[in-house]
């Protein structure tokens, strides 16, 4: 979740009176939830209601602590994560800009079956600000490692946006160690054949000693601006309520775990450093070539409004990777905050359709 990003409009789609539609469609070869309807290889749409006003009326929330829950060190940078429950580990990542916090009303609501953690990614939330050069292998590192020493055994893996690239990156390297993984709107594309470095010895010195340097500066100049103007909470509410269709969990707790970090010293460089370097970089690891290495079962929580990932994506991973099964929600880009009691409910029925027989994490 990008708080840079212009309003889309969106919002005017949803109307709080009407109810919300959730779509379930799984693969035979996949598992079937306790409460869809499934014939033998046909799969059939499940509708589910949705509170009008407030969708996470009455459920039990992750209480906000402005100092954080736990912390660890990695390669000397504060991590901080959260864990609760007992059972099979779940690791749930968030997206650019947000937190563990997040995922404030699914941690409670899984905890309830499984051991979940979720840990906020190095360069956001209430982990360090780190001055370095940010890459999609030093976020993979850092939940493989976390796998490793924290979790210490085989989990499943749930991420959203930028979280969801992360976890993919991950299952497709170890998979051993991940059973199962879930995406929501991920982030990330697919390969583009026709794309190739045409650029000269000439051409790469140009743009080495005379374009780069003039270009980076001018970025740092514009960037520190939208940087400024991006973590001020009044931009922050508006931003967020172009990605919930459902602004009713657009409130004080989600804006200030989203300002507070922002006022880290070093805040400010690194979200240059994502902005100018990372996030106009992502064509070095594509989808395609991360879902040919995954051998776990993957399952789609898509919210179809999303004004950025359509759910078009959705459908073209499920085309690449069969072993996927899909709920479309009629949310937004955050659909496990803006319809929390969809996502969990989903989400665990998937998780019980599964054979879960984690063996100890020796292999790492």
């Amino acid at each position: 979740m990008s708080a840079s990003l212009a309003a889309s409009g969106r919002t005017s789609l949803f109307n709080p009176h009407h109810r919300a539609l959730i779509t379930k469609k799984f693969l035979p070869n996949a598992g079937m939830p306790r409460r869809s309807f499934v014939s033998k290889g046909i799969a059939i749409s499940v509708f589910c209601s949705l509170l009008s006003a407030t969708p996470a009326q009455g459920m039990e929330r992750l209480p906000f602590k402005p100092e954080g829950y736990n912390f660890w060190t990695w390669r000397g940078h504060k991590i901080h994560y959260v864990v609760q429950g007992n059972g099979t580990p779940i690791v749930l990542i968030h997206g650019f800009g947000a937190s563990a916090f997040h995922w404030r009303y699914n941690i409670p609501e899984l905890a309830k079956k499984y051991k979940v953690y979720a840990l906020d990614l190095l360069g956001f939330g209430w982990s360090d600000k780190a001055v370095i050069e940010y890459d999609a292998i030093v976020w993979r590192d850092q939940v493989s490692d976390f796998m490793k020493e924290i979790v210490r055994e085989p989990a499943i893996l749930v991420g959203n946006s930028l979280g969801g690239f992360t976890a993919l990156f991950t299952a497709a390297e170890l998979e051993q160690q991940v059973l199962g993984l879930v995406l929501l709107n991920s982030a990330g594309q697919f390969g583009s054949p026709s794309a190739q470095n045409t650029n000269t010895e000439e051409q790469s010195i140009i743009n080495k000693f005379i374009i780069n340097p003039v270009k980076e500066v001018l970025q740092r100049i514009i960037l520190s601006f939208v940087f400024w103007q991006s973590k001020q909470p009044a931009r922050i509410e508006s931003v967020l309520k172009t990605v919930y269709i459902n602004t009713s969990n657009v409130d004080d707790y989600l804006v200030e775990s989203i300002t507070k970090p922002a006022g880290d010293p070093n805040a400010g460089e690194v979200y240059y450093r994502l902005m100018a370097r990372f996030m106009t970089n992502q064509t070095k690891y594509t989808l395609d070539s991360l879902l040919s290495k995954l051998s776990c079962p993957l399952l789609l929580l898509w919210g179809d409004l999303d004004p950025w990932v359509g759910p078009g994506k959705a459908a073209r991973i499920k085309e690449f990777y069969p072993n996927t099964s899909i709920v479309n929600l009629k949310a937004g880009h955050c659909p496990h905050d803006e319809v929390p009691e969809l996502v969990n409910g989903a989400l665990i029925d998937w998780l019980s359709s599964l054979q879960l027989n984690p063996a100890p994490l020796h292999t790492l």
